[in-house]
């Protein structure tokens, strides 16, 4: 498995033992950055709160992250105004900057003032370029055009810049959260596998260490890890690989934060200050979980692309996230359907959480807490009264189309079984009859797991990936992470 460069010297923080029966006025589900957020605004107005997490603080798709909050947010914006009204883009841009503020006051001097630019290079790029400058400048925000003469490559450089956005590390920032957190009377358990959730005869979470009960449950874990609403079907999972280097010898490093148009979704940002030595981070490969023939290859073209375009040494770390969109591309947030009002979630924010978490927070504190309707930001109640479009219906019916496809496709291809031993660090699926099963060896060790839907073999991450759901196994069967909330089977071979 990989590790995000901001793992490196992280300090852990001093959790509580999860006492079996214990209860909350609300227990939180994932100590992340929308988890941990929403921990401190409820526990801060005397909210009595329990978070669990089964990793460390900030070790999901926050630790994965490469730091740039920001309200520019690449083609965000173009796309939302090409299937919204103009009201919607703007109420998103204005949580998206309350999100933003309130970050940057608990940060404090651990975040870098940054100029956020959306850049591409060349004609081709005018087009893109110029419906983020017109989605940008219609919803509010203080953008210019720019010409930089920062970044490298031999192609003119044309971009969208926004001044003081923020980047930083988003690890010690959830640290700074869970001490927050804790500080004002919340409970946070960490190493805690969270098993089931329910909601009658009243908010229960059930774990491997005992269960916990809760007037509210909030689900912070990327995707609900529960059928509820089937928000699975309702988001696409989308993976991206990042890439930490050394800046070569005697090189200045870039300034500001990049985001270029384009479907591969390339960013670059130096590390902030806190992180405490340059670096120069890079991510892209944006594709759908359990769509690639190699991760590895998609990696390795990455960094081929940086070392071409940027002035960058060594390697530092090299690491892949996961992240959600929503057909809509526009979060969703608030109660969950048949959850009886006790069981509220967010997820779906297409890579750019550091700034949509803290909003998503700020929404789910004023429904736990009860704030009424008219007391609530402008922006607050109009995304909360959004309505679907025929283009977010064509999203879902192309995503379900593509799911159905690839069932059909990965049966086609699995090879009858039996099936040779694979390699080391290989996996095959097999199928005998309707049956399917992943077959992968790792440390010498071959393992087959019963595979109920389409998986693939993540060469990098030595996962099995769902193309299906984002659902993640380890080669046991372990759930890594996505929509599923149990393990898969697995027999010895």
């Amino acid at each position: 498995m990989t590790s995000s460069v901001w793992h490196t010297d992280s300090a852990s923080v001093e959790t509580a033992p999860l006492k079996d029966g214990g209860r909350h006025d609300a227990v939180i589900v994932g100590a992340g950055i929308t988890g941990l957020s929403t921990a401190v605004m409820l526990a801060e107005a005397g909210v009595d709160v329990a978070v669990v997490d089964a990793g460390d603080v900030g070790r999901g798709s926050t630790g994965a992250s490469v730091g740039m909050a920001s309200v520019l947010q690449g083609s965000t914006l173009a796309a939302l105004r090409a299937h919204h009204p103009a009201t919607l883009v703007r109420a998103y841009v204005e949580a998206n900057r309350a999100g933003q503020e309130w970050l940057a006051e608990k940060a404090g001097a651990d975040a870098d003032r940054r100029t956020s630019f959306t850049f591409g290079r060349g004609l081709a790029t005018d087009v893109a370029l110029d419906a983020v400058r017109d989605a940008a400048r219609e919803a509010g925000l203080a953008i210019r055009e720019d010409t930089p003469s920062d970044f490298g490559g031999r192609t003119p450089v044309r971009a969208i810049a926004l001044d003081d956005q923020l980047a930083l590390d988003p690890v010690r920032l959830a640290h700074t959260f869970a001490r927050a957190a804790v500080a004002a009377g919340a409970t946070l358990h960490t190493g805690v596998r969270v098993s089931d959730v329910s909601v009658l005869p009243e908010g229960r979470v059930d774990t491997d260490h005992g269960t916990l009960f809760g007037d509210t449950v909030v689900l912070a874990t990327g995707t609900p890890i529960t059928r509820r609403g089937l928000y699975d079907l309702k988001t696409r999972a989308l993976r991206s690989w990042a890439i930490a280097f050394e800046m070569d010898a005697d090189a200045e490093t870039p300034g500001g934060m990049w985001s270029e148009v384009g479907a591969e979704g390339r960013s670059v940002v130096a590390a902030p200050s806190s992180f405490g030595r340059a670096a120069l981070i890079v991510t892209g490969a944006r594709h759908p979980v359990g769509s690639a023939l190699s991760e590895v290859a998609l990696a390795e073209a990455l960094a081929a692309w940086a070392r071409r375009t940027l002035p960058v040494g060594a390697e530092l770390a090299r690491w892949s996230g996961q992240d959600y969109q929503s057909h809509n591309l526009v979060p969703f947030v608030g109660g969950m359907p048949r959850g009886l009002g006790r069981l509220r979630f967010a997820t779906g924010y297409a890579g750019w959480g550091l700034t949509n978490a803290p909003a998503a927070a700020m929404r789910l504190s004023d429904e736990i807490r009860g704030v009424s309707w008219r007391d609530r930001p402008r922006w607050m109640r109009t995304m909360g009264t959004r309505m679907t479009v025929p283009a977010d219906l064509g999203r879902g019916i192309g995503e379900a189309g593509r799911r159905a496809s690839v069932v059909a496709e990965a049966f086609a291809d699995a090879t009858p079984a039996p099936v040779k031993r694979p390699a080391e660090g290989a996996g095959v699926v097999s199928r005998q009859g309707l049956r399917t099963a992943a077959v992968s060896t790792v440390d010498g060790q071959t393992r087959a797991i019963v595979a109920p839907a389409p998986l693939t073999w993540n060469d990098a991450e030595r996962s099995w990936d769902s193309p299906v759901d984002g659902s993640r196994y380890a080669p046991d069967g372990t759930r890594i992470e996505g929509a599923a909330s149990t393990d898969l089977g697995v027999r010895g071979r």
